[in-house]
């Protein structure tokens, strides 16, 4: 299988993806559902979260909404996950709804 990601020394390709500029995103996690105000961009299929308090999470487009009975996040975990391609549909927004204290959810938008 031919890939354009970088290769270790047994030939394996490294997910190694690079952060897009100007694609990073801040949602404050607090007692009402937040989400990312700007639109994921149509050729993002990766992004990754990291949250400084535990949150329940819900991917959708510009009207989704979370939680509690949407899924965990925990708090201190930098996590990849993809957000479409591959003949799925895309996800252009993400839901935040704090679990805990109020805090900050932080995503990064990769290419």
């Amino acid at each position: 299988m031919t890939t354009k990601l970088p290769l270790d020394i047994n030939d394996h390709a490294i997910p190694a993806l690079r952060l897009k500029k100007e694609s990073a995103h801040t949602v404050s996690a607090g007692a009402a559902s937040a989400r990312n105000t700007t639109a994921f961009d149509t050729n993002t299929r990766i992004i990754s979260l990291y949250a400084t308090v535990p949150v329940f999470i819900n991917f959708g487009d510009e009207s989704v909404t979370a939680d509690t009975a949407d899924h965990y996040f925990p708090a201190g975990i930098y996590y990849d996950m993809a957000i479409g391609g591959d003949g799925t549909g895309h996800y252009t927004h993400l839901a935040v709804l704090r679990a805990g204290p109020d805090g900050t959810v932080y995503i990064s938008e990769k290419e």
